[in-house]
């Protein structure tokens, strides 16, 4: 038998195998480049890794600037502020040259058979606030008629209590419940369930001298009974 005769191919089908070969290779080049070039990570390579420290203010949308806050202080520092002392605000003792006392009676006049109302009153005259007691143990009420003695707070006073309170330079306080003078004599004899001696009414003058903290009033309140 003879061999097959081979059949030659134009030279358009070798042109096309030629460029086919010749564009593999060319993308092949291509890819290469690109995994060694990475032109889109160049920038990041020119920048600084370290973070940006943060910023002492930022911009709201309206351009207004915003603080960033401060940060919190610490246990340690809380603690020193705490202890730290308040300056000029302790307050001192009353005494006679800061404070002035006078002695309040509810009415001027007296009807027959009405019973005076008596009260203190103590003011601070001084620059500074003072501190006082001004409990029943340093309250004296005295009610007089010229030179005689008619009545003392404390001739038959019971359970007296302290209290020492505060008064700010210029502030004036008040005793909150007054004393009723029941228009009799007292003594530290008649304490009891004794009859005594009854003040004279019809326009008689009387007058009521007070003191606390050891504080005296300097003039009298002048009151009559009818």
């Amino acid at each position: 038998m003879s061999e097959p005769v081979r059949r030659r191919h134009s030279p358009a089908v070798y042109r096309r195998r030629r460029l086919t070969v010749l564009l593999v290779v060319i993308v092949v080049i291509v890819g290469i480049v690109l995994l060694v070039w990475q032109p889109w990570n160049a920038d990041a390579s020119q920048t600084d890794p370290s973070p940006d420290p943060a910023p002492s203010a930022s911009s709201s949308p309206g351009g207004a600037a915003t603080a960033t806050p401060l940060p919190s202080p610490t246990a340690s520092q809380a603690e020193s502020e705490a202890d730290a002392p308040e300056g000029d605000a302790a307050a001192v003792a009353c005494t006679a040259g800061m404070v002035e006392v006078a002695g309040i009676t509810d009415k001027e006049t007296y009807a027959a058979g009405e019973n005076p109302q008596l009260s203190i009153s103590l003011t601070n005259t001084g620059g500074v606030p003072c501190t006082i007691n001004v409990g029943t143990t340093t309250q004296t009420f005295m009610v007089s008629s010229g030179d005689d003695v008619w009545w003392r707070s404390t001739d038959c006073q019971t359970e007296p209590s302290d209290q020492t309170v505060t008064v700010d330079a210029g502030q004036t306080v008040t005793s909150v419940t007054p004393l009723t003078w029941d228009r009799t004599r007292s003594s530290v004899s008649t304490c009891g369930d004794v009859d005594r001696q009854t003040a004279p009414g019809g326009g008689s003058s009387f007058h009521l001298k007070v003191s606390i903290g050891g504080v005296e009033s300097s003039g009298s309140r002048q009151f009559v009974l009818n």
